[in-house]
């Protein structure tokens, strides 16, 4: 089942292959202009409009509840979806970030971009072990890509809080999160799943100011609130619009909070020296204005504008090194690193006698702000002190994209046929270019080897085609098959064939499998020959000489796309009143991934900083070998009576490994489980009560950054549950109020390293907190 992109419930999917190379503003603006034109060519009488009762028979669960409707009304074919529905949302008492509801789901944790275990409190949303770096985001169907603005370390992590942060949660109306197979059609980044925000109708009137504070039973943890101002309804018979107004801000741990728990580093002894930084703050900011205007019964386009910032409050974590006490002092609680999104949206959606289309054209730029960092040996990733009476020194990346889609459902007496274009366009201006002089001898494809002439600015674009048929063959089996092509003006073509069907063989039972390609195009770092990575020491080989002081990591003009098949069987049960369950079987074989290569592709002679001439090795980002995910998701959701349900998912890591080295790709439990009952004590009032269990996180053996075998202890992370319970009162018609307790039992956990050397304890799991709610509506 597609994820449904609007508001309006509307679809968007695209994909894309090999063309004459165009230069990038020549193909933003004929793909962008082409993809927002062609829906007003159509003019035909509209009969097939989706009314606001069908809206609402949208499930609003939180367990992987499958709709199976008719092939003229929905694509239907993903085993692997879940919805949480707007209700669901408001119930969880979310801080601000949609990942503390999502990872409850199936198949779902979070997780870091690698197992380094570096920046290890920077966990984002992982799809099926397949890694943050796979899990597309999208806002009402539109991609969100803002993290690709950090750059990744010789690890492939970065210092991003990721994209799940920017809409608040008052503003939205669902969360579709998509997995497996169908997840392909969505292109580039989907190779783990999809998803999907999608915000609330401009055309449902609501005056809301909604408010959010959590307190914290220790100490050494901090306070935060958020309060949100929703508006929106009809100006006149065809003008409508939606305000979104919010405003966050999360305390940081003490710095010092995981003294007690963290391990010894590279042999050092003292507390000092061991010290992990805790969970770091944030300031949010969200201002969204939409507006649409109906054209006629069939045609309506929206103008959207949007500005979000992410400001962390800085604990004293860094990429390898442990917690700075003079940067403590005086760094702690600020900003350190400043996220600005700026966007705006052209949008089209047609309804018309057969067919019905979607279509967009949306603007983004993200301004990474932060302070310089060192760049290799023991400072390497900490922030740079400068000399006395100088001040901290501000570097900032540009983050530009373009994104075009337009989108076509035909309707046939028993199939839909749907066929769609996509363009993304992105533009990265980089002012971390290497200063560093290579000698005359010096010859790696394009990289430039005078640093004057380094050009910090990259760019990259891909565009796509699918077609996608949902075909009714008997009343009771449905076949999806589908094809995508795309081309990357960098890496080159792609082809994602893909074919899901279900069959309904009894009443009440369903089978549903489906296999596809999906992949993900290389990153401008990845790909920029002036992105030149260097380490010191913590990020080479042991084997590496020790007179050569370190190495580099070259961008790769030649990296090709990382591919997966993606294959899964789910049988489903559901009797009609309420009671449903299903089991999924899933595995992805993942070729082509990318990451900083451990084998030497050369050495040079480079001058240091005191003139002095030396030999370093030199590596490259490459495509390196296969990997295998697989493992098993169960549901099941039980009406215990007309009051109380009762929910659970479970979700087993059978296997995540590297062929090569036998390693996970991600750091994430062997096996999840999420278990809630709801109980709607009288019409007004209702509690919740909600437990996740988290099963062993095995530590690596082989260290990311340098392929050596780690001779640390095997710090695996042991088994732990967290539980929350909350309670909401509607006092009236327009006032809601709320209480509740995360993490009942205050399980703590500590992180306990920064790196491979505190093997999978590389996180914190906040203590107790206590929360409070309001909701008015005016």
């Amino acid at each position: 089942m597609p994820i449904l992109s609007t508001p309006s419930n509307d679809k968007n999917h695209f994909r894309s292959q090999k063309l004459p190379r165009l230069t990038t503003s020549q193909a933003l603006l004929s793909i962008a202009i082409a993809s927002i034109l062609s829906t007003t060519a159509v003019a035909a009488e509209n009969d097939v409009t989706q009314t606001t009762d069908e809206q609402a028979a949208l499930p609003s669960t939180t367990l992987d509840t499958i709709v199976v409707r008719a092939a003229r009304d929905e694509l239907v074919q993903a085993p692997g979806l879940s919805v949480i529905g707007e209700e669901a949302i408001e119930k969880a008492s979310l801080s601000n970030d949609i990942s503390e509801i999502v990872r409850k789901m199936p198949g779902v944790n979070l997780s870091g971009s690698s197992t380094s275990g570096q920046r290890g409190n920077q966990r984002q949303i992982d799809l099926r072990g397949m890694g943050p770096n796979n899990t597309l985001i999208l806002i009402d169907g539109r991609p969100v890509t803002s993290r690709n603005a950090v750059r990744p370390g010789r690890a492939s992590e970065q210092d991003t809080r990721g994209d799940s942060q920017w809409v608040p949660p008052s503003a939205i109306e669902r969360i579709e999160v998509l997995r497996g197979p169908a997840a392909a059609r969505y292109g580039s980044g989907s190779m783990g799943g999809v998803v999907n925000i999608i915000t609330k109708s401009p055309d449902k009137k609501e005056f809301s100011v909604t408010g959010h504070y959590e307190m914290p039973e220790s100490d050494l943890e901090g306070k935060n609130w958020r309060t949100n101002i929703n508006m929106a309804g009809p100006l006149s018979d065809k003008l409508s619009f939606r305000t979104t107004l919010g405003y966050h801000d999360s305390e940081g741990d003490d710095p010092y909070i995981n003294a007690e728990d963290a391990q010894i580093v590279d042999g050092r002894d003292g507390p000092a020296a061991s010290v992990a930084a805790g969970v770091e703050g944030v300031e949010n900011i969200d201002v969204r204005q939409l507006f649409e205007y109906a054209m006629d019964a069939m045609n309506t386009v929206g103008f959207e504008v949007n500005y979000s910032t992410q400001d962390n409050r800085w604990v004293g974590d860094s990429q390898f090194q442990t917690v700075n006490d003079d940067l403590v002092e005086t760094l702690a609680g600020e900003s350190t690193n400043k996220m600005r999104r700026y966007g705006a949206a052209l949008t089209h959606r047609g309804d018309y006698e057969n067919s019905r289309s979607n279509s967009y054209l949306e603007f983004s730029r993200t301004n990474n702000e932060r302070l310089a960092e060192g760049a290799g040996g023991g400072v390497e990733g900490q922030i740079v002190i400068p000399d006395d009476g100088e001040d901290f020194e501000w570097v900032e990346a540009t983050y530009d994209t373009l994104n075009a889609k337009s989108e076509w459902d035909i309707f046939f007496d028993r199939h839909t046929l749907t066929a769609g274009a996509e363009f993304r366009g992105e533009k990265l201006n980089n002012p971390v270019v290497s200063d560093i002089t290579f000698d005359e001898g010096f010859d790696f494809g394009d990289v430039e080897t005078d640093p004057a002439k380094r050009d910090p600015k990259s760019d990259a674009y891909l565009v796509g085609a699918y077609l996608e048929d949902n075909y009714q063959i008997t009343p009771d089996w449905y076949v999806t098959p589908g094809l995508r092509f795309d081309y990357h003006s960098e890496a080159g073509s792609n082809w994602s064939p893909s074919i899901n069907t279900t069959w309904d063989f009894s009443p009440n039972w369903s089978v549903k499998t489906g296999v596809s390609r999906a992949f993900k195009a290389p990153s401008l770092y990845q790909l920029d020959p002036n992105y030149i990575y260097y380490t010191r020491g913590n990020g080479c080989p042991s084997w590496i000489p020790s007179d050569q002081i370190g190495c580099y990591v070259l961008g790769n003009t030649d990296l090709e796309h990382e591919t997966s098949w993606n294959k899964e069987l789910t049988f489903t049960y559901d009797d009609g009143t309420g009671l449903n369950a299903g089991l999924t079987y899933y595995r992805n074989d993942y070729d082509n991934r990318i990451g900083a290569g451990i084998d030497r592709v050369g050495v040079v002679g480079v001058v240091d900083a005191d003139s002095i001439a030396k030999d370093r090795s030199v590596f490259q980002w490459e495509n390196q070998g296969e990997a295998i995910i697989e493992g098993l998701e169960g549901f099941v959701q039980v009406p215990v009576t007309d009051t109380v349900s009762w929910s659970t998912n479970v979700t087993g890591n059978i296997r995540s490994e590297r062929k090569d080295t036998g390693e996970p790709l991600s750091l994430i439990p062997k096996f999840t489980v999420n278990s809630n009952v709801n109980w709607d004590i009288t019409p007004r009032w209702n509690t919740d009560f909600g437990v996740s269990y988290y099963g062993t996180i095995e530590a690596p053996e082989v260290s990311v950054t340098t392929g050596d075998a780690l001779e640390t202890l095997k710090l695996d992370r042991k088994p732990y549950a967290l539980a929350n319970i909350s309670t909401r009162y509607n006092l009236t018609d327009s006032v809601t109020v709320g209480a509740g307790i995360k993490n009942l039992f205050d399980k703590q956990i500590k992180r306990e390293g920064t790196g491979t050397n505190a093997g999978a304890r590389t996180y914190n799991e906040p203590g107790r907190y206590y929360l409070f709610d309001i909701s008015v509506n005016f």
